[in-house]
């Protein structure tokens, strides 16, 4: 296996752009300079006015915060990630606690309800931002996807994909082909927290249908108009678009995401050990609660094995949060399999799920169904917090306001040593069960919260004590999972490698985190954590013996961590190792020459391509050159054989008649034209060849003058030293 890459200048090490943004040299726009312009025949098409990165960031953010809502900021920064890749990602980083909630949830969720309506606005004609496959047309995936190979610059390759179906949308439901926004948002967080390289990233939606009326009965819904499949019909479809991708991109990372709990759970068991791949909704959503557990039981009050928690929801994403939860409390506090199951209780529609309530569980389910409730059934929420009594309360259900003032006071009158630990999960925000504020204000301030959707910030009225409100946001997880996965290329995902990522995200806290009771860190250290977790990520891929890039593995052996093994992982890295990790995270051209370098090099071509059409060009300019010098030359000989013939004819000496002014003239007037234009030529070469090789290669404009100076002067002394005699 070959060595990694060492990324020390990711923007510039990169000789294709995002698909959107391939096919537009003008989206540096008034930052190309004028030289640049030149090259690239831009005169005229921009903006007089040269400006940096820092001017174009200003006008951008200045015209963000103009748009009245969230939902025209996040059209607005779809047409500027489509425009201007390297801007966009620049301000993204710049204002990541104000533009993540834009780009991701909660607007995300709007603009998925509304993407058939707002799509011109996302994708203009000339712009591909990811694959769509419709159901009937899965048989030519092949095709599909060397169409989008064909669509994009040469060198570009996906290495991790995020895939939907758009069947659950958040807590929206059946979006059908509207989902694709998800994919879209996630990849944009990949790119954001971790630092994977946006040309390298793959959205895709299966546009496997919709059971949504809406959708159906709408005129302007883009996707295909039919009730979608029958499960066998669906894994068919399903096996035939990753076998697909699989073939075309060997080793890809692929995140489910969004499908219906059964299909979630179903995906996840067929393919796990088949290919690398990973559902969010199940392992991350759980490795991120997990790592904010484990940060609320050393501040609750009580031991683990004390904690009661009570479930909200009993979908795909609470089940597999609880499983992680059951894992942790296993591996981390020892607390026997079945009684650390015994601390979950789950309410579904339906109220407490019990072995003995008289339906038919679904898979999920069954593991958590409670069989000591002594025939008790509980059939709401209220009634089932007076009976299990909960420390700590986790709300998947979607379900708006379900953590209500009553519930809030009641859990809290409950837990009189213990702080209340409330999980309010559910996105977007309108499905939320609480907010921060009411968590705080009907608790007495007491709580430890986390929730799935971002809230404001709380001060506690009468006091300048301002509270942080965890988020228990996947982005803390996926993408370092990614960028770990991407660096390792490990044969699969594992529980261990998700438990050792929770671990390590919970020890990312600083000092003053912990003190201010916080669960997750700032969202603005999202850059340093994310290196953190893929660092112990990698470390645990190579414990297990999963890792295949052999250079990752020799550095991990040669830099162990601690003594921690693949049955007990527990998140920590080397320095080495977490350095390394570092430097191959992408981040945003620094240098205007770094994206000129990289769009001369792409020139809807290949490098050599680019290079031979310059050598093509320098030739044409010599021949010319060489043309002109020949023709001043043939002129001054013209006149010397009318000379020598005239002095033959009349007996006279060659040296007694004079060559006419008029054939110096000329003659010397050609000379010179050659001469200026082999000048020409040779700056127009070495200013090309260092416009391309800018970023590239360790060349700088002085050693470029230097070599277009020697070399003029060579040729022009080769060109006077010839020609002098004549």
């Amino acid at each position: 296996m070959a060595p990694a890459v060492k990324n020390t200048d990711s923007a510039a090490t990169n000789a294709c752009l995002a698909p959107s943004a391939s096919k537009k040299p003008l989206s540096m726009g008034t930052a190309l300079p004028y030289e640049t312009r030149t090259a690239m025949h831009l005169k005229g098409l921009v903006p007089s006015g040269v400006e940096d990165f820092a001017a174009q960031e200003a006008r951008a953010y200045e015209q963000l915060r103009n748009k009245g809502t969230d939902l025209e900021k996040y059209i607005f920064l779809s047409w500027l990630r489509n425009t201007n890749l390297n801007l966009f990602y620049r301000m993204v980083l710049k204002h990541l606690k104000e533009i993540a909630p834009i780009i991701y949830t909660p607007t995300v969720g709007q603009a998925c309800q509304e993407f058939s309506h707002i799509y011109p606005f996302l994708a203009p004609p000339a712009a591909v931002d990811g694959l769509y496959v419709p159901f009937n047309e899965v048989d030519s995936i092949d095709e599909i996807i060397a169409n989008y190979k064909a669509s994009i610059p040469e060198g570009c390759r996906p290495e991790t994909t995020v895939i939907t179906d758009g069947s659950r949308i958040l807590g929206l439901g059946d979006l059908g082909m509207n989902g694709m926004g998800i994919p879209v948002g996630k990849l944009q967080l990949y790119v954001a927290a971790a630092g994977l390289d946006p040309n390298n990233c793959l959205p895709i939606v299966l546009d496997f249908g919709t059971d949504n009326p809406k959708y159906l009965e709408d005129p302007l819904y883009l996707g295909i108009r039919q009730k979608r499949p029958a499960d066998n019909e669906f894994y068919a479809a399903t096996e035939k678009v990753l076998n697909g991708l699989t073939r075309a991109f060997p080793g890809i990372f692929i995140q489910f995401e969004d499908f219906n709990t059964p299909h979630a759970f179903g995906l996840l068991d067929q393919w796990r050990d088949r290919i690398l791949c990973f559902n969010d909704d199940i392992q991350g959503t759980g490795s991120v609660i997990l790592a904010g557990f484990i940060s609320a039981i050393k501040l609750a009050g009580i031991p683990a094995a004390d904690q009661r928690i009570l479930f909200v929801g009993a979908g795909s994403a609470g089940v597999g949060v609880a499983k992680q939860l059951v894992d942790y409390l296993v591996l981390e506090h020892k607390i026997p399999e079945e009684q650390a199951k015994a601390m979950f209780w789950f309410v579904d529609s339906r109220g407490i799920i019990t072995a003995d309530r008289g339906d038919t569980l679904a898979d999920h389910k069954v593991y958590f169904a409670r069989s000591d409730n002594n025939g008790v059934q509980c059939k709401d929420l209220d009634e089932a917090i007076e009976f299990v009594k909960p420390t700590a309360m986790i709300g998947l259900s979607t379900i708006y306001k379900a953590f209500n003032e009553k519930i809030l006071r009641r859990v809290n009158e409950i837990n009189t040593v213990a702080r209340p630990i409330i999980f309010p999960l559910s996105n977007p925000k309108t499905k939320a069960e609480c907010t921060f504020e009411e968590a705080m204000q009907f608790t007495d301030n007491r709580v430890l919260f986390a929730s799935g959707t971002a809230f404001p910030e709380y001060t506690i009225p009468g006091t300048n004590d301002t509270r942080v409100p965890g988020q228990g946001n996947n982005m803390y997880v996926f993408p370092p999972i990614g960028l770990g996965a991407k660096l390792a290329k490990p044969t699969s995902i594992t529980d261990s490698m998700i438990f050792a990522v929770s671990k390590a995200l919970s020890n990312t806290l600083s000092a003053d985190e912990i003190a201010r009771g916080e669960l997750y860190p700032r969202i603005e250290r999202i850059r340093e954590t994310s290196a953190q977790v893929a660092a112990a990520f990698v470390h645990q891929a190579v414990r297990e013996g999963l890792a295949q890039d052999q250079y990752w593995v020799d550095l991990v052996n040669a830099n162990p961590a601690s003594s921690a093994t693949s049955e007990i992982p527990d998140g920590t890295y080397s320095q080495a190792v977490l350095d390394e990790v570092t430097k191959n995270m992408w981040a945003p051209a620094d240098s205007v020459h770094q994206v000129i370098s990289t769009k001369l090099l792409e020139n809807k071509g290949s490098v050599a391509r680019d290079h031979l059409a310059n050598e093509r060009t320098y030739l044409a300019w010599i021949r010319t050159s060489l043309s002109l010098v020949t023709v001043g030359v043939a002129i001054r000989q013209l006149y010397r054989v009318t000379i020598d013939l005239g002095s033959d004819a009349n007996a006279a000496a060659p040296e007694d008649y004079e060559e006419p002014l008029a054939g110096k003239a000329l003659g010397v007037s050609f000379v010179i034209m050659g001469i200026i234009f082999v000048l020409v030529g040779l700056y127009r070469y070495f200013r090309s060849q260092y416009l391309m090789t800018s970023g590239k290669f360790p060349v700088s404009r002085n050693m470029v003058g230097a070599c277009a100076a020697a070399t003029m002067a060579l040729l022009v002394g080769l060109l006077v030293s010839m020609f002098a005699d004549n």
